[in-house]
């Protein structure tokens, strides 16, 4: 956490020799920052190269640039278009200064947080820079929208590039145009650049040479101490994951088990944040006898393990642990995201093979189909994943970071631009929050598996057709029969809720669907105290697009938690008494949340 810098306070009076003398000591910290980044390049650490992005931007670019530039009356006509905005602006501009009313030639989004400051409306220079961003922003838009004869993969890269672009150069990014800023720097005499300098280069030494953003402050969150610390032990672990069962609360518990397989993107503790958010706590109060899987953080000597390898020593091996510990062959089975999707292929192969070692299976924002797998399908074709592949394949990983890095392009005002003025330009250090704090604790995959994953599921979309192979099994989830609960949140940007509708009719037996209010994480982790968002409920899923399936949807206040857990009580109601953790045979190793967890990228 970065110290406050006390020697100058703002003060409503501003201060020419303070200052001087704080810009001087901003420019002396940016140098850290700068020492911070050459570090590990002059160390031999890091190599700098150009990033593939950049390849796939100017390619794509490049093939927008082709189709106005093959028509010389088109391209003019675009030109024009762009001219004539810039000359009514200037014009409305102009009648402003000479005291008319004048009707803006363009307004931001009524949701867009980052114009909300009074003065970008009231202030006639920083409403000229708006109008003139917000229309320079709209024709890109257009050049790419309608640039015709652009395969839609092209067209879907050309609108996320043209936008992040666009979210870069904000006027609201930078000191001088940004009123809110430019008065708190005027206002603390510089003060707020000191410290937003000193978090700069913190987070560019934390980041080994790359930035790091800081979106939570870590203080009063510690996995263990302040999160993830619902009772429990680790009464296994293998190369790839610890097994975790959680101390009952219940004097009885249902007979049947759960076993959690998270995502190994992310972390587990997703689902087991402050205690009066988490989900496996809640579940534990409930009397549900609570497994989960807590996947190892890899390094190069695991970049050869495959999928294969993590359904073999996943939830496979989980199952025949909890057959030791409870007695029991069947467990009731929840996956979240790609946790999901390795679980759905778990279940495939299991019915293959003819083992029923599963009672019913839960997803939460998981995809079996990817045809419309949504945002992050920018990032996948063949030139793409093969780069990747390349990086990948002298690590040994694909680095969390990364990964990090291309979820939060996805929503890159909220989590990449918004710390960026906050934290840097304003000087103004994150709240803890606890949420946040789990986004920026990235892992890395294995390279083999983050591969196969990419290719089988996004690239070749082999998983629901049926020509997935996966430990020599042809997979067919047509023959998963178990009931199935499918969940769906209405704002998700990595599972869109029509994608995992979409995937409901793949099963083979009866899918409950379920949409929840919010996105891919706070959608999920929705506890029922909480009394927020929303849940819709419609028995129907067969070939029903979504629009269609919310009209005749049911929706019902709050979390969907309690909504699940009566379907899952309904499957198999029978209890018996609460079991102890671990046992002889499975002696615990050491408390929840385990060691695996706490290994940072």
């Amino acid at each position: 956490m970065s110290e406050v810098n006390t020697e100058t306070r703002p003060s409503n009076a501003f201060n020419a020799e303070a200052f001087g003398l704080n810009i001087a000591k901003a420019l002396e910290t940016s140098g850290q920052a700068l020492a911070a980044y050459l570090k590990p390049r002059q160390e031999g650490q890091l190599v700098d190269q150009p990033p593939s992005e950049l390849t796939e931007v100017i390619k794509t670019f490049s093939k927008v640039a082709e189709y106005w530039l093959a028509d010389g009356q088109r391209a003019a006509e675009l030109q024009a278009s762009m001219g004539k905005a810039y000359l009514d602006l200037w014009g409305s501009a102009a009648r402003r200064m000479a005291g008319e009313e004048v009707k803006p030639t363009i307004e931001p989004s009524p949701r867009d947080k980052r114009f909300k400051d009074p003065e970008w409306k009231s202030n006639q220079f920083f409403d000229f820079v708006l109008q003139l961003y917000l229309l320079t922003t709209q024709w890109a838009d257009t050049l790419v929208k309608n640039a015709e004869g652009l395969d839609p993969h092209t067209r879907k890269k050309a609108e996320f590039y043209v936008q992040q672009i666009a979210n870069a150069l904000a006027p609201s990014n930078f000191v001088f145009t940004n009123p809110e800023v430019l008065r708190e720097t005027l206002a603390s005499n510089g003060d707020n650049l000191v410290r937003g300098m000193k978090m700069l280069a913190e987070d560019i030494e934390a980041g080994h040479g790359a930035l790091r953003i800081r979106q939570s402050d870590p203080s009063n969150l510690v996995v263990g101490v302040n999160m993830a610390t619902t009772p429990g032990k680790v009464i296994y672990q293998n190369e790839l994951m610890q097994l975790i069962q959680y101390t009952p609360t219940t004097e009885t518990v249902l007979r049947t088990p759960l076993l959690i397989v998270p995502p190994w993107i992310n972390k587990f503790y997703i689902l087991d944040l402050k205690p009066e958010k988490s989900y496996i706590k809640w579940c534990v109060d409930q009397g549900i006898t609570v497994f989960v899987i807590s996947w190892v953080n890899p390094d190069k000597e695991l970049g050869k393990k495959t999928f294969d390898d993590y359904m073999k020593q996943g939830p496979l091996a989980a199952m025949d642990v909890i057959e030791k510990v409870t007695g029991e062959m069947k467990v009731h089975t929840a996956g979240y995201c790609v946790g999901g999707t390795l679980l759905a292929s778990t279940l495939a192969w299991l019915a293959e093979k003819r083992r029923q070692r599963v009672t019913s299976a839960t997803f939460f924002a998981a995809q079996v189909d990817f045809t419309h797998a949504g945002d992050l399908l920018v990032f996948v074709d063949e030139d793409q994943i093969s780069a990747l592949e390349r990086d990948m394949k002298a690590s040994g990983v694909l680095e969390g970071s990364k990964m990090a890095m291309a979820f939060n392009m996805l929503r890159s005002n909220d989590l990449i631009w918004s710390y960026v003025v906050s934290n840097y330009l304003k000087g103004q250090p994150p709240s803890a929050f606890d949420l946040l704090h789990w986004n920026s604790d990235a892992t890395r995959m294995p390279a083999a598996n983050h591969s196969y994953y990419l290719r089988n599921c996004y690239l070749e979309n082999r998983l629901s057709t049926g020509s997935m192979v996966l430990d020599n099994t042809l997979l067919d989830l047509s023959k998963v029969k178990v009931p199935v609960y499918n969940l769906a949140t209405r704002e998700d940007h990595i599972a869109p809720a029509e994608s995992v509708l979409y995937g409901s009719q793949f099963f083979g037996g009866p899918v409950r669907y379920v949409l929840s209010g919010s996105g891919h994480i706070a959608g999920v982790v929705n506890p029922p105290a909480a009394g927020k968002y929303q849940y819709w409920t419609n028995d129907n899923v067969k070939d029903v697009k979504l629009a269609e399936w919310l009209k005749n949807a049911t929706e019902h206040k709050g979390s969907w938690w309690p909504d699940w857990l009566q379907w899952l009580q309904g499957l198999d109601p029978e209890r018996v008494p609460a079991r102890a953790v671990g046992s002889e045979a499975m002696p615990p190793i050491e408390d929840a949340p385990g060691s695996y967890v706490r290994v940072r990228a």
